[in-house]
C-alpha cells in the first residue's frame, strides 16, 4: 500500500499516537482536553497525503528540498500555522511543539514499515514526499509560533514602557518642585539635582524601549482577579495622574457598590490611561469627569473632558496600536506613541468587558466601560 493511501486509511490511529504523545509533553497539556490534544494533526495528515498524490517532477523535488518550490499547499500551511498558534497559546514551548512533528514523522514511517510486505523503489518516494509534507508543515508552524512569541514580547515591552513614563513624570515634577520652591543646600541640594538628572535619562530609556517595539505589539493580557473596589482605585488613579500637576482637578462620583472581582494592576492601568487621555486632550484640565455606578452584575465606568471632539473616521481605529491623535498627526508637540488606549482596549478584553467612546463638539468626549463584576475563568 502507498503511504498516502495508509495515511488516509489508518488516520485515526496515528493520531490516537499523537494525542498520547501530546500528554506527555507537561505542565501545558495537563490542562488540555482531547481536542485541543489532537489539535490539527488529523488536517496536517490529510493534507500532506493529498500533497504526495501531486506530480513532481526531479527539479521541483530538489527546489522543495532547499524551500525553493513553485508554490505550497494551502491546507497544510493553514492546518501548520494554527497549530503552531495554538501551541504558543498554551503554553508549549518551541522545543516540544517540534518535538510532536518528530513524533508524527517517526509514527507514521513505523506503522507503515511494519504493514509493508514487498517494499519498492516507490515506496522510497513516498516517504521522500512525506517528510517534504511535514517539513512544509513544520516550517509554518514554528514561523508562526515563532511571530506570537514576539508579539507577546513585544506587548510586554510597549507596556512596560508606556507605564514607566507615569510615574517618571511625577518623580520629575515633584523634584522641579522642590527645587523651584525649597530652599535646599548642601547635600540635599546635590540629591535633588541627581534625582533630577537620573529621571531624565531613565526618561530617554523609555523612550528608547518604545522605539524598539512602535510597529511590533501583541495581544491577550494575563490578568490575576482579585476582590477590590473600583471607586478605590479611581481616586488613587486620579492621585498619580495629578501628581505635581496643581491645576489637575478631576471630579469622581460614585454611585452604588463598585466593589467587584477584577486585576487591581490591570484597572489601575486602564484608569491611569483614560485619565491621562482626558487631561491631555480636554480644553481644561479641571473639568474632566469620572463617573462609577454600580449595577446589577456590571460596574459602568464613564470619563468626559470637553475640547475638540474625536474625528469621526478616527472613531474605529481609537483602540488600534501606535494610532495618533490629528494633532500629533499635523506635528505638534506630544509624547504619545498612541499606546494608551490600546492598553485600555487590552484589558477590557481581558475582563470580558466593553468600551465605547461618544466624541461630539457639544457633547465633548465619554469613554465608557462596562464590566462584569466578576471575571470567568475561560
Amino acid at each position: 500500500m502507498r503511504l498516502s493511501e495508509f495515511i488516509v486509511l489508518h488516520v485515526d490511529r496515528i493520531v490516537d499516537e499523537w494525542e498520547q504523545f501530546a500528554k506527555t509533553i507537561t505542565p501545558a497539556a495537563e490542562s488540555m482536553d482531547s481536542v485541543a490534544l489532537r489539535d490539527h494533526a488529523r488536517s496536517i495528515l490529510l493534507a500532506a497525503a493529498r500533497d504526495m498524490c501531486k506530480p513532481q517532477t526531479p527539479s521541483e523535488q530538489a527546489a522543495k528540498a532547499r524551500g525553493e518550490g513553485p508554490e505550497k499547499t494551502p491546507s497544510l500551511d493553514e492546518a501548520g500555522a494554527s497549530h503552531g498558534e495554538l501551541r504558543h497559546a498554551v503554553g508549549f514551548d518551541l522545543v516540544q511543539m517540534t518535538s510532536e512533528f518528530r513524533h508524527l514523522r517517526a509514527c507514521v514511517i513505523r506503522l507503515w514499515v511494519n504493514s509493508l510486505q514487498s517494499p519498492d523503489l516507490a515506496y522510497f518516494q513516498d516517504m521522500i514526499r512525506f517528510n517534504e509534507a511535514i517539513d512544509e508543515a513544520l516550517a509554518e508552524s514554528t514561523a508562526t509560533y515563532a511571530e506570537g512569541v514576539n508579539r507577546s514580547r513585544d506587548i510586554f515591552l510597549a507596556i512596560l514602557g508606556h507605564d514607566l513614563r507615569a510615574p517618571l513624570q511625577a518623580v520629575s515634577m515633584s523634584t522641579e518642585l522642590l527645587l523651584r520652591k525649597a530652599a535646599l543646600e548642601g547635600d540635599v541640594l546635590k540629591c535633588a539635582i541627581n534625582i533630577q538628572r537620573s529621571t531624565g535619562h531613565l526618561a530617554v530609556m523609555v523612550g528608547d524601549l518604545l522605539e524598539l517595539v512602535r510597529s511590533r505589539l501583541g495581544k491577550h493580557l494575563p490578568i490575576e482577579p482579585a476582590p477590590m473596589d473600583m471607586a478605590d482605585a479611581a481616586g488613587e488613579a486620579i492621585a498619580r495622574a495629578c501628581a505635581g500637576q496643581p491645576e489637575c482637578d478631576p471630579t469622581l462620583d460614585v454611585q452604588g457598590d463598585t466593589r467587584g472581582t477584577w486585576d487591581p494592576r490591570r484597572l489601575d492601568q486602564m484608569l491611569q490611561n483614560l485619565i491621562g487621555n482626558a487631561l491631555q486632550h480636554g480644553s481644561s484640565k479641571r473639568e474632566v469627569k469620572l463617573c462609577l455606578k454600580g449595577e446589577t452584575d456590571s460596574i459602568r465606568l464613564t470619563v468626559h473632558n470637553d475640547g475638540a471632539p474625536i474625528p469621526t473616521d478616527a472613531i474605529p481605529t481609537i483602540f488600534d496600536p501606535l494610532v495618533r491623535s490629528a494633532s500629533e498627526a499635523l506635528g505638534e508637540p506630544t509624547t504619545s506613541l498612541g499606546l494608551g488606549l490600546f492598553i485600555v482596549k487590552e484589558v477590557v478584553d481581558a475582563h470580558q468587558g466593553t468600551i465605547e467612546v461618544s466624541s461630539s463638539e457639544m457633547d465633548g468626549t465619554t469613554f465608557t466601560v462596562v464590566l462584569p463584576r466578576k471575571v470567568i475563568r475561560l
